[in-house]
């Protein structure tokens, strides 16, 4: 089965088309293209609710040259969500219909319940019987999973994210929120809980870790990747350590994020999978058209 995900974030856009299979009752999923465009439409929204004209040009372009390489995989469903940006912008709805009048395309602008329970499904092969926290920063939200024996028993989405917190738009009310959740939620399992996080950000520090061919990385990598990005102008992040413009300074905030809660849960290393929204939507596609 030939599958595209759109994942239109707050920081980027992000293109996959993978195909889909079961062979000897296991799903097998193979990653074809993957295209990320930094589009940033949470800038716009998080600073005056709104997308910009400018922005709004850029969007439907992008999404004409997708729906070309929709065709031209010939994939057989798609799915497009719109997350944190889109849903809070004042002209999020109207931008949607206007890209499904103009294109066809039909855009499933989702609220963070949905975008948890879509990015849990990537990651969902990876947890047994043990207890696992999930969490994912993506651009304005943080989404948290807890799962115990193979069932998700609590979820929770927070208005915090990388580029919210770059542009000063969270709040110190749902940062204590979010680590009443965290300790509330982990202490009866103390240090039992096996912490797995997934996004663009933390994949990336992980290379910067020198991880790249490992799936964990301790509290203490954390704790030195993110000192030595403090210590880095942006300029020199760009220019010494090789990260795009769009990553650059939003990496700074995102590893604050996950630091934060690996120390609430009293975490002592995570499991950073290649994994994240896109990669849920893909194999809610399977499971829904198979």
């Amino acid at each position: 089965m030939n599958l595209v995900a759109i994942d239109i974030g707050s920081n980027a856009i992000r293109f996959q088309f993978s195909t889909a299979s079961t062979y000897k009752k296991a799903v097998v999923v193979k990653k074809v293209e993957y295209i990320r465009f930094p589009l940033r439409l949470g800038h716009d929204v998080f600073q005056k609710q709104r997308i910009s004209k400018k922005n709004e040009k850029k969007f439907l372009k992008l999404l004409k040259a997708f729906k070309l390489l929709i065709q031209l995989y010939e994939a057989d469903h798609v799915m497009i969500c719109a997350t944190s940006a889109m849903r809070e912008a004042n002209n999020g709805k109207i931008l949607a219909k206007k890209i499904k009048k103009e294109l066809g395309l039909s855009i499933e602008i989702i609220d963070g319940d949905r975008e948890a329970d879509l990015i849990s499904r990537s990651i969902y092969h990876l947890v047994d019987q043990r207890t696992y926290l999930h969490i994912d920063v993506g651009g304005g939200s943080t989404e948290l999973n807890i799962y115990h024996k193979r069932k998700k028993i609590k979820t929770c989405s927070f208005k915090l994210g990388a580029v919210r917190r770059l542009e000063k738009k969270d709040s110190p009310e749902v940062w204590d929120e979010m680590q009443e959740w965290v300790k509330t939620y982990t202490q009866v399992y103390k240090g039992d809980i096996i912490f797995i996080a997934t996004g663009g950000n933390i994949s990336k520090v992980k290379e910067l870790a020198k991880r790249k061919n490992e799936s964990a990385i301790t509290v203490n990598d954390l704790s030195s990747i993110y000192k030595k990005l403090l210590g880095y102008s942006f300029d020199e992040r760009v220019n010494i350590l090789k990260l795009n413009e769009d990553r650059a300074d939003v990496i700074l905030p995102a590893t604050e994020i996950y630091l934060s809660v690996m120390k609430w849960a009293k975490a002592s290393q995570m499991i950073i999978p290649d994994a994240g929204l896109k990669d849920g939507m893909i194999h809610y596609l399977y499971e829904k058209n198979k």
